[in-house]
């Protein structure tokens, strides 16, 4: 049970796995008005940034999954870094289907609704781990105008337009699953860059060591390819945000 290995050629010195700064997750935290001791559940936690810079910066406490084993032992040594494994752990696994043995305060899920099936089911996965009055964290991606045309659709990784929502109506959407909006922090193209562009310098020194793995085809193809795409589509059309929740 792992992450195809081409995640981690793109992402392997990545802390955040998603178009977000550091400054952006500061940003989450602060606005969330998180308190010493607040327990979070954390699905699909990559390499550990939230709770462990979480940890340090509000003395909150958590457990964070992912199915990934190089970005769990990425996410352990980040909290022995910043001298916060007391108060935090990573476990490799399937988060699909992970609720805490306790109820928490905060449950996240940021840029991987893709566990539970989509917005919906993630929502209810993550409400089955949270104490009444809780927090939620949903990261979506949402449509920065409206899509054109199927070939726009594609170039932004989904595979039509109705894959995702214009911002109003995803906001909407979390109104109709039972939700109130409290927060959010979006991310702008600036971050998007800088999660985008950093991939196409890890291929392209990666294939310059290993030009004769198995995979050196379908990294040359993806550099050929990708800085193309994602300047005349997604850095167009798809945007990305974090958006805090209270269940009705």
């Amino acid at each position: 049970m792992d992450l195809p290995r081409i995640f981690t050629i793109r992402e392997h010195d990545f802390r955040i796995h998603n178009p977000f700064t550091p400054g952006k997750f500061a940003d989450l935290g602060q606005a969330l008005r998180l308190a010493p001791g607040t327990r979070v559940l954390d699905l699909a936690s990559g390499s550990g940034e939230l709770l462990c810079t979480w940890a340090r910066d509000h003395d909150i406490t958590g457990t964070g999954v992912d199915i990934s084993t190089v970005f769990t032992e990425h996410a352990r040594a980040r909290a022995a870094e910043l001298a916060v494994g007391d108060r935090v752990t990573f476990v490799h696994g399937d988060a699909s289907g992970f609720v805490a043995d306790e109820p928490v305060d905060l449950a996240s899920c940021v840029g991987a609704t893709w566990i539970g099936g989509g917005v919906a089911s993630t929502i209810d996965l993550l409400s089955r781990s949270l104490r009444p009055g809780g927090l939620m964290l949903i990261g979506e991606p949402y449509w920065r105008q409206p899509v054109p045309d199927q070939e726009t659709s594609e170039g932004c990784g989904a595979s039509s337009p109705d894959d995702f929502l214009v911002l109003p109506e995803l906001i909407e959407q979390f109104g109709e699953l039972g939700c109130d909006v409290v927060e959010m922090v979006l991310a702008d193209q600036d971050s998007w860059d800088r999660y985008q562009a950093a991939q196409w310098l890890n291929l392209r020194r990666w294939l310059d060591q290993n030009p004769d793995d198995d995979l050196a085809t379908e990294v040359r193809t993806e550099l050929d390819t990708e800085p193309a795409r994602y300047t005349r589509y997604q850095r167009e059309y798809l945007g990305w945000g974090v958006f805090a929740l209270m269940l009705r």
